[in-house]
């Protein structure tokens, strides 16, 4: 077993045996779990750069994101967008969107050598995730129609996100030597050979070409595995043949099985949708007929402890991920990039895509200003790191690392003083 898997799993440990009393005094796992894997790795960084590398820690990431998607696609209450089906469906299909494209004109305006890899950086930093402030989700500060948007929306932008990750990803790794000739010469013009042209031309043509069916099948899987399973064990249950022991081992089985078959060689489909969508439609069919059309918590409390569990080793991996990207270099303008990314240019597509609806100014002014970054976006950084040549790598990683650090401190800290400060304005008024 890798020492980097290894020391992971140690400090997941570490943090089971005091999360109780760390958590009561207001100290939550992401961050523990930072500042020790970031402790861990301090004494060797060239080891872990290596180990952060290598092919089994990517598929170990892959795999613990499949989990997380189809985690947060069976969570969901309701229908297909939960109980607040409008207001979500604006979220995750304008303003989303809309704030992928604003950060990736951000970031060719600010850092311009990025050009090859701003959608892979707009797809790492945008999508939300509330493990770095779990305690808004619980707090009274939030009113409960908010944080439930608030949850389901997050739960939904990883999933839509990583088929647009997996179409951006190939063609930066093609581009991106092209692109690091020009950024060498200092010229607008560069001397490639027609060969070299064409060759990658076809290369990223292929890239997005096969991009678009791996999605497609990855669909296809998902729906035919989640609304086969969500249908057999609905009767199953429903007559006594399964357990609810059955069901949540049946939980935890279909994200590996999805991710399986998606990544078959002779299908090679995007194994991030196909978990991401077995997880949507099961719901649907497994809940189908209930008064309330949410999947009993008994079942999903196996698939939600090894998803808590796997994003945990993340936050750990994300500790040496820091500490490397801060010693190798510092780029004010990937921070500026961050900060925006984490403020205006979430704030700004939110707001537009809820005007008319039924939230209200200063709620949609909370949902625009309360995104923060999390699992998701370190794992699409890892897998981007991994598969990137170094320049482009690193420069994806530093983004990975302001956006989520920096989460930490304006949802973590920040947000929660500015929500008290809202709420007593709102009652004097």
């Amino acid at each position: 077993m890798p020492l980097l898997v290894l020391f992971g799993l140690g400090a997941v440990l570490l943090w089971s045996f005091v999360s109780h009393r760390f958590e009561r005094w207001g100290v939550a796992g992401p961050a523990f779990l930072l500042v020790l894997g970031a402790a861990t790795t301090v004494w060797d960084l060239s080891t872990y750069a290596t180990a952060l590398g290598a092919p089994l820690t990517e598929k170990i990431v892959e795999i613990i994101l499949s989990i997380l998607l189809f985690a947060d696609a069976t969570e969901v209450r309701g229908g297909i967008f939960g109980g607040e089906g409008r207001v979500t469906a604006r979220l995750v299909l304008i303003a989303l969107p809309l704030s992928l494209l604003l950060t990736g004109i951000a970031a060719f305006l600010l850092i311009p050598e990025s050009f090859v890899v701003i959608g892979v950086i707009a797809c790492v930093i945008m999508p939300t995730d509330f493990a770095p402030a779990t305690r808004l989700l619980r707090s009274s500060l939030l009113p409960e129609r908010i944080r439930s948007v608030l949850n389901v929306e997050s739960g939904y932008n990883d999933g839509l996100v990583s088929p647009i990750f997996g179409i951006a990803l190939p063609i930066a790794i093609v581009l991106a030597p092209v692109w690091r000739k020009a950024v060498e010469t200092g010229s607008d013009t560069v001397d490639i050979d027609d060969k070299d042209l064409g060759h990658n031309a076809e290369k990223m043509a292929e890239a997005f070409v096969n991009a678009v069916p791996a999605t497609v099948w990855a669909i296809v899987i998902g729906v035919v595995l989640g609304g086969l399973c969500g249908l057999l064990l609905r009767i199953a249950r429903d007559r006594g043949f399964a357990s609810e022991g059955g069901a949540r081992y049946a939980m935890l089985l279909l994200p590996l099985i999805a991710y399986g078959v998606a990544t078959i060689p002779a299908i090679e489909a995007n194994g991030f949708v196909a978990a991401f969508v077995t997880g949507l439609i099961y719901r649907v069919t497994r809940t189908r007929g209930m008064d309330v059309r949410v999947i009993p918590h008994r079942e999903l409390l196996l698939v939600e402890e090894v998803g808590t569990l796997t994003a945990n080793l993340v936050w750990f991996m994300l500790g040496g991920a820091a500490l490397l990207a801060f010693t190798e270099s510092f780029d004010g303008r990937v921070l500026l990039l961050a900060l925006l990314a984490l403020t205006l240019l979430r704030w700004g597509p939110v707001y537009l895509s809820l005007l008319r609806s039924s939230i209200g100014r200063a709620d949609r002014t909370r949902i625009g200003l309360l995104g923060p970054r999390g699992t998701a976006t370190i794992v699409f950084g890892l897998l981007a790191y991994n598969a990137l040549p170094d320049d482009e790598g690193g420069l994806v990683l530093l983004a990975m690392v302001y956006t989520v650090v920096g989460s930490i401190v304006l949802h973590g800290v920040v947000a929660p003083l500015v929500l008290r400060r809202m709420n007593r304005a709102a009652v004097t008024a």
